[in-house]
């Protein structure tokens, strides 16, 4: 019975461990940037990885008021490759945790 008992702490020990290292993982990963981009970089947007848009830039000759519909899509196209290149990032670095493990 004690014998059990010892496994248990172990296994308590390791889950312990996996949770400060996830959260070193995240808090790391919610620091760094990623910077998306619309075509030939007329427009980026950099996101740190808890994504929160930190900067969005916009060069001056892709602004048309004749076209403003082609800046709207540029500047989503340069948001969603931010975010993107963020999940991935994140399923990389924190992934890594959750294989193996029941449930996820």
């Amino acid at each position: 019975m004690m014998r059990g008992m010892g496994n248990m702490q172990g296994m308590m020990k390791q889950v312990q461990k996996m949770q400060k290292d996830m959260e070193k993982a995240q808090a790391e990963l919610n620091v760094r940037e990623f910077v998306g981009e619309a075509t030939n970089q007329l427009i980026t947007a950099t996101f740190t990885g808890d994504r929160k848009m930190k900067d969005i830039s916009i060069k001056e000759d892709v602004v048309d008021p004749e076209d403003v519909e082609m800046l709207q899509d540029l500047v989503i196209m340069a948001v969603n490759d931010a975010l993107t290149k963020v999940e991935k990032e994140t399923e990389a670095t924190m992934g890594k945790y959750a294989k193996g493990m029941p449930g996820f």
